[in-house]
């Protein structure tokens, strides 16, 4: 039921943007050289990869080596980029992927490898399924370049605080009904409510580490800090991702 729920709606919905796929791709091409299509490989459902299509919103770079996390104010990012990020447009693509069955409309956000390798014990139980466009962690972590901003180092803050939490409500949220796929489609267009997203002030300040505890109308991200392991440590002896 949920492959053809996403057969359906993907097909649908690529047909309903593509005028505007159209204007993306014209200010892409306008503003700035390079292809419209961003590709890079994720890790998918059984630990097989896949290149997962976005619209792209950086610079050309001369190499593909670089920081795998992004923070508000990234000097790499476009102006039409920073437009497309910050409105999320750049994720609609992945509706691609959805259609050819890499991912799904609500699943766990597909990681590049880098990542899933530091936590292969809990990435072996989240890639039993589909990753997907959205999901309940996407939603909490909404303003997540906005929390990286305030860093010093992005990508060490990413691997130690939030990739944790949001492995944790991957698996509190692995095999969701049908019906809460649905309603966390509902939220990603239209956001806002009661469901309040992570924001900087919801972290102690720099150099002192942890979270601030979060009110408890917040559904998404239950505390599940003593269950998953802190990247030092699960990365630990682990060059590839362990999957049963």
């Amino acid at each position: 039921m949920k492959r053809l729920f996403d057969v359906f709606f993907s097909s649908i919905g690529l047909i309903v943007l593509l005028p505007v796929f159209a204007v993306v791709a014209l200010g892409l091409k306008m503003t700035s050289p390079g292809p419209v299509f961003f590709r890079q490989v994720r890790m998918g459902r059984h630990g097989s990869s896949f290149r997962i299509f976005k619209f792209r919103t950086m610079k050309v770079q001369k190499s593909n080596i670089g920081c795998q996390v992004t923070a508000q104010g990234d000097s790499r990012v476009t102006p039409v980029g920073n437009m497309l990020r910050r409105s999320k447009l750049d994720e609609l693509p992945q509706l691609i992927n959805v259609l050819r069955g890499e991912m799904s409309l609500v699943g766990p956000r597909p990681e590049v490898l880098e990542f899933v390798d530091l936590f292969p014990f809990e990435y072996g139980r989240i890639l039993k399924v589909r990753p997907g466009i959205t999901h309940p962690a996407t939603l909490s972590f909404r303003y997540e370049e906005d929390i990286l901003a305030t860093r010093s180092d992005p990508r060490q803050f990413y691997i130690q605080k939030i990739l944790p939490k949001k492995l944790a409500a991957y698996e509190a949220n692995l095999e969701q009904s049908l019906v809460k796929d649905i309603l966390t489609i509902i939220k990603t267009v239209f956001p806002g409510g009661t469901t309040k997203p992570y924001g900087p002030e919801h972290f102690v300040p720099e150099g002192t580490g942890g979270i601030i505890p979060f009110p408890t109308m917040v559904e998404n991200i239950p505390d599940y800090s003593a269950d998953v392991h802190e990247a030092s440590e699960a990365s630990a002896g682990y060059s590839q991702i362990i999957l049963p």
